[in-house]
């Protein structure tokens, strides 16, 4: 399939945060000078410049992946103050290297263990808010995801949300799940209804007789944060994602991507296989944060378009290096409930502050 190494795959994001630095820059300065209707509403409080300074800091966690570069861009277009949280001092290094070249002080960067708390809570001291966007990579860099790796997913999950109780200056959480923490039903046992929307779970049990373990990763690590958050009174909104595509999605965000696909055959015959594009997911999570503090809540299902014509599924197969028949199969699945996916939820939300993301992203670019 032509994968490309973990390192590599680290220095193509690096670059690209370069670049996105950049694109940001220019996009701010334009923004500025551009009519009011073509922005983001405008906020109306009653903060003074300090505290409104204070206000707009959060932390990204994987803020150098593919979709925490896409959610870094926009955070900063919309004038937040961001700290990615990284693992290790070289890449601490790199981004404040960036930084300086860039002349961006809206961005720092700090080295954070997701398995330590403690180290958590220190790296997200003063921010008022926290993305935790789960883009685990293969350590082996082999571009899988293993029962091993989604128990690993499920105690970050739980380590960020402790975390968030303890740091004072923390207010609210996004955590980035998936769509197919949603969509596996056992049509025999559970009696499902036919429309799949943000309440419905999916089934434990059948995620491992099936081995789909990025989607039983992604299951049990939102219903860890949940579990936390009621617990310790976190104000929490969890996003659902379709499979996240963009520019070179595969190159860039493979491991997620072929784990992703792992069951699609079943999911196409069953109406569920759908995608998002990387930009549509950022602004719905930045959108998503700034409605917390009135309307979000709770869980959120986000995606473009479901794959139902044999058209689709081969652009797709295309973009993944795979077959056709290994994206929809050759017809010889037994569907006993085809679904209906649903994102009214979302889309009732962010009907409005949605169209300004998307009308700055068209005025904009693309980074």
């Amino acid at each position: 399939m032509g994968i490309v190494g973990l390192e590599e795959r680290d220095n193509i994001e690096l670059q690209e945060f370069c670049r996105m630095l950049v694109a940001s820059a220019a996009a701010l300065h334009r923004t500025k000078h551009e009519p009011n209707d073509l922005r983001f509403p405008s906020k109306t409080n009653d903060l003074t410049d300090d505290e409104e300074e204070e206000d707009k800091l959060v932390c990204v966690t994987s803020g150098v992946s593919f979709l925490g570069l896409a959610l870094v861009n926009r955070l900063l277009l919309r004038g937040y103050s961001v700290r990615i949280l990284v693992d290790n001092p070289e890449d601490v290094e790199k981004l404040g290297e960036t930084r300086t070249r860039t002349n961006n002080n809206k961005i720092s960067a700090i080295m954070a263990n997701l398995a330590d708390v403690e180290s958590l809570s220190q790296a997200f001291h003063g921010c008022r808010g926290v993305f935790h966007t789960s883009a685990f990579t293969d350590p082996a860099g082999l571009s899988g995801y293993t029962k091993s790796m989604a128990e690993i997913e499920v105690k970050a999950s739980e380590n960020v949300m402790k975390a968030c109780s303890l740091t004072d200056s923390v207010r609210k959480c996004v955590l980035t799940s998936s769509l197919l923490a949603c969509v596996w039903h056992d049509s025999n046992q559970d009696n499902p209804s036919p429309v799949i929307n943000h309440d419905c779970w999916s089934s434990e049990s059948l995620c491992i007789d099936k081995k789909l373990w990025y989607a039983l990763g992604k299951l049990r690590a939102e219903k860890a944060a949940w579990k936390i958050a009621e617990e310790k009174g976190i104000k929490l909104a969890t996003i659902c994602p379709a499979l996240i595509t963009g520019p070179e999605f595969f190159t860039r965000n493979p491991t997620a991507t072929i784990a992703y696909l792992k069951g699609s055959q079943d999911m196409y015959q069953s109406g569920v296989l759908a995608t998002v594009d990387m930009m549509r997911l950022a602004d719905a999570h930045v959108c998503v944060f700034e409605a917390m503090n009135k309307a979000a809540f709770g869980r959120y299902i986000c995606f473009d378009q479901v794959i139902e014509t044999e058209e689709v599924a081969e652009k797709l197969a295309q973009e993944t290096s795979m077959s056709k028949n290994k994206i929809m199969g050759n017809g010889s699945i037994n569907v006993q409930v085809r679904y209906e996916l649903s994102n009214r939820k979302l889309t009732n939300l962010l009907s409005g502050s949605l169209r300004y993301c998307y009308n700055q992203s068209q005025q904009n670019g693309k980074f």
